[in-house]
């Protein structure tokens, strides 16, 4: 079993880092091989409609262009589970996920009749970490994120969103202008609710890697 995991946040050991690792070493639990990115880390863009993998010679789901997330999508498509996390930045993933999910699909997306080319299986666990409350985001985040989580469909696999709900932005709130937070609120549900998520997070590793 090969686990690919994909850090989509620009942080590297706050919430979403930490739900991915957890989820991590859950796969491992398994036996399952895993490597972990953080894109934040790689030299890349979104597509850049070379066309080269619409060429009728062309390899099926490998992306030609000569950057850091190439071969990384060759490993997506190889492996039997994906993890990839991102916070909600204005109400939508990071842009380095958007970048991400531009190539990932459309090197496997046909131009003769809008068909997959993909033919194999890769199961997704998709986490989203917010400063928002449940109840802020099932009212307008839910619905977005259970359509970007659809997209994963693609992969022919089992797909799970894992949303982590008003996590901590910062380890101090005295430090920054961040007054319309409470962050005696924040630590305490923190407290009390994000061992539950990592444990969650390890338990969806597990699931998804066998």
């Amino acid at each position: 079993m090969k686990t690919i995991v994909l850090n989509a946040s620009p942080r590297k050991d706050w919430n979403t880092a930490q739900l991915l690792k957890s989820a991590m070493a859950g796969a491992k639990s398994v036996g399952a091989e895993v490597e972990y990115f953080d894109l934040y880390d790689l030299n890349f863009t979104g597509c850049r409609s070379c066309m080269l993998c619409k060429r009728k010679d062309a390899e099926r789901c490998h992306c030609y262009w000569k950057d850091e997330l190439s071969p990384i999508i060759d490993k997506v498509y190889s492996a039997n589970s994906l993890f990839i996390g991102t916070p909600i930045y204005l109400g939508r993933p990071t842009s380095q996920y958007f970048a991400f999910m531009e190539r990932l699909h459309f090197a496997s997306l046909s131009y003769d009749d809008y068909s997959n080319y993909f033919k194999g299986s890769v199961n997704v666990g998709m986490f989203v970490t917010m400063n928002a409350s449940k109840e802020f985001y099932d009212k307008l985040y839910r619905e977005n994120f259970e359509a970007y989580a659809e997209e994963f469909k693609t992969l022919n696999g089992e797909v799970s969103l894992y949303p982590c709900y008003n996590t901590l932005q910062v380890k101090d709130y005295s430090k920054f202008n961040m007054a319309g937070f409470s962050e005696e609120e924040k630590k305490k549900f923190h407290e009390k609710h994000f061992s539950m998520d990592l444990e969650n997070a390890y338990n969806l590793g597990v699931q998804l890697s066998k």
